[in-house]
């Protein structure tokens, strides 16, 4: 029996396409798709639920707006995340007094990307959050887009537009501050990379 070969009309490529188009419905799908990326990513940033999706509502506006833009050399994902990453660390930019923190927990990300999983039992988990929190901005989201999303090396420096060493010099610095500041509160060896190790693997 001979397969369709017809395309489906809900792929990512040709909502995209339709998207570039002009078509609003076929971005509203796209939208749908990456909504919770989109939160997810400005509320680990932010720490704040509301603003996070306002500021993903903000980053999907502009994405719409610059889809002609889009050239397609990186995935829509990535292509987005660098909107919301941009929009976001735009607005901390802009304020001076900390945002009020929200009382929930920061979810955990996928198990097998997720090197701070140990540490997220309940009791610790809102230590995590304060401390990943209390990274300077840059260093903040490439940890998250690492961590908790679940990006490559190669596909975070795509998303910040930066090189590849400066991730790797951002993830380090990131992971030493979370050592110790983490360390005495979870007593951990002083010099333990605990779940911060950093490998050859990291570097995909």
């Amino acid at each position: 029996m001979a397969q369709d070969t017809h395309p489906d009309p809900n792929g990512e490529a040709i909502l995209l396409a339709r998207s570039r188009a002009g078509d609003k419905e076929a971005f509203g799908m796209l939208a749908q798709r990456y909504c919770s990326f989109a939160v997810g990513v400005a509320y680990r940033m932010t720490g704040n639920s509301q603003l996070a999706e306002d500021l993903a509502q903000e980053a999907f506006i502009k994405a719409w707006r610059k889809l002609p833009q889009f050239r397609g050399d990186c995935s829509f994902r990535v292509w987005l995340g660098r909107i919301v990453t941009n929009t976001t660390l735009d607005y901390l930019r802009r304020q001076n007094p900390e945002q009020p923190l929200d009382e929930t927990l920061l979810p955990a990300g996928p198990a097998e990307e997720a090197p701070l999983r140990h540490l997220e039992r309940e009791e610790m988990r809102q230590l995590v959050r304060q401390a990943v929190l209390s990274l300077p901005a840059q260093c903040r989201v490439a940890l998250i887009l690492r961590e908790y999303e679940g990006l490559s090396y190669r596909e975070i420096a795509e998303t910040l537009d930066i090189p590849m060493g400066t991730v790797m010099s951002r993830l380090h610095y990131a992971r030493q501050l979370l050592r110790e500041r983490l360390a005495p509160l979870l007593e951990l060896p002083e010099h333990s990379a605990g779940g911060w190790r950093e490998d050859a693997s990291d570097a995909r």
